[in-house]
């Protein structure tokens, strides 16, 4: 038994190990054409409204083609099947040495707006692939488990530019939260409400949480004038600084939950 775990441990370490080295390839190789995670709807958006004018892709986003070929309707193997992991080590081995927009397995109405592919032959080794395989197969479940409950402390109003911009990417509301280190409802609130797991997941899912301390500066993005001088107070902004929902107060978990659902609703 204790040999099995220890087989175990190592199989874990080195599967990890591979994932990493994986990434390390694919942000020094492949990241100058394939750019990083895009929210799935400012994809389609960009795509089948915009034709491409907004983010102006020339190849698809790392998040994109670990759909096609894991989840998409030409992917590759099947979830469960002990040989998807050379399937798709020969999939990439054959894309990437001879790439062909014929045997694409992306969306056919995208393939249109990508430059054509180079081949990467004696540019990337098999053990290269081989990690490249490993680190598109981790992918979702790697990136769910970086995405943890956190909060924005601004200390600064020259971060909020970034802020904005991020939301845009990840189509997320802003949700900016007026506290105070004396406020006793606040830390009511976080005791209470904000240490929830169904609230945490849900802004983790939806929102940008933004908190600003009262006592050092005003509220930013354009909601300090809506600011009644109640701590906590929470203001629900988009990426393009319109205010969709206010909340003055402490609340409970069930009132809070109701205003997030009220506001992604509104979005």
């Amino acid at each position: 038994m204790i040999k099995k775990i220890i087989l175990l441990q190592v199989l874990t370490l080195t599967l990890m190990a591979n994932y990493i080295d994986g990434k390390k390839i694919f942000n020094k190789k492949c990241s100058s054409c394939h750019e990083g995670f895009i929210d799935a709807k400012i994809l389609k958006n960009n795509f089948f409204l915009h034709q491409n004018k907004v983010l102006k892709l020339k190849a698809p986003t790392v998040n994109m083609l670990v759909y096609a070929i894991i989840r998409g309707p030409k992917k590759i193997g099947e979830e469960g099947d002990e040989f998807r992991e050379v399937e798709i080590e020969e999939y990439l081995k054959d894309t990437l040495f001879y790439p062909n927009k014929e045997n694409s397995i992306c969306d056919p109405y995208i393939l249109k707006y990508y430059d054509k592919k180079r081949s990467l032959k004696g540019e990337v080794s098999e053990k290269e692939i081989s990690d490249l395989t490993d680190f598109f197969m981790g992918y979702e479940k790697e990136r769910v488990k970086k995405l943890k409950f956190k909060k924005i402390v601004l200390d600064s109003l020259d971060d909020t530019q970034k802020i904005l911009q991020k939301a845009k990417k990840e189509n997320k509301l802003i949700i900016v939260k007026a506290t105070s280190p004396n406020c006793w409802f606040c830390k009511k609130m976080d005791r209470e409400v904000f240490s929830d797991k169904e609230i945490q997941n849900l802004i983790i899912k939806d929102f940008i949480l933004v908190e600003v301390n009262v006592d050092k500066q005003k509220l930013p993005f354009g909601v300090e004038k809506h600011y009644k001088k109640i701590t906590p107070s929470f203001f629900i902004i988009n990426a393009d600084k319109k205010l969709i929902n206010k909340l003055p107060g402490s609340w409970s978990k069930e009132d809070f939950m109701t205003f997030l659902k009220e506001s992604i609703d509104k979005k």
